[in-house]
């Protein structure tokens, strides 16, 4: 079986996936953080994190 490009998938579908779980990942972790007290549920706290997630992601998968 072989890497081509057919058998990755819609890059589309691959980008909207990872921000879609990466979002929700991120609003998990914050608001365990803010039932912690270490850090405020905010939009961008959210935010922040599920962009650095997303870009870990990117670049452990490629």
């Amino acid at each position: 079986m072989g890497t081509d490009t057919a058998s990755r998938g819609d890059p589309r579908v691959l980008f909207v996936m990872n921000l879609v779980l990466s979002s929700v990942f991120a609003a998990g972790v914050v608001w365990g953080l803010d039932f912690l007290g270490m850090l405020a549920l905010t939009f961008v706290n959210v935010a922040s994190l599920a962009l650095v997630v997303m870009a870990v992601t990117y670049l452990v998968t490629r």
